[in-house]
């Protein structure tokens, strides 16, 4: 069974950093592109970042370009989200998904919140 789980959210105050994951069962990352999303109360979900598979070059959203990273680690058949300067209109729920465009994904996580609060 093909299968994303995100991991790594939580409650963080402005400023501050996480680190998300996104795991992989049933097939390999390596293989897709995989892509960020997220969706804030009242917001529709919007794509934040993606990675490719083959030179794995990244696209950001441009409110996260330069706070954000994407990376893979293909050993571990995980991508990860790297948060830093988080500020509150970055709290949402966090999903990855196999691909970089909304309607191209056929498997999404389950989701992950990030709660950026004082």
């Amino acid at each position: 069974q093909l299968q994303l789980v995100e991991s790594g959210g939580g409650l963080v105050q402005p400023g501050g950093s996480l680190r998300l994951s996104c795991a992989a069962s049933g097939f390999t990352l390596d293989y897709y592109a995989i892509g960020w999303f997220r969706q804030a109360p009242g917001k529709e979900r919007e794509g934040v970042s993606c990675i490719s598979t083959s030179d794995s070059s990244t696209y950001y959203a441009d409110s996260v370009k330069g706070r954000f990273t994407i990376s893979r680690d293909n050993a571990k058949n995980t991508v990860y989200l790297q948060m830093d300067s988080l500020k509150p209109e970055d709290a949402a729920i966090y999903y990855c998904a196999d691909a970089c465009q909304e309607v191209a994904a056929d498997y999404w996580g389950q989701g992950t919140r990030v709660t950026v609060s004082s």
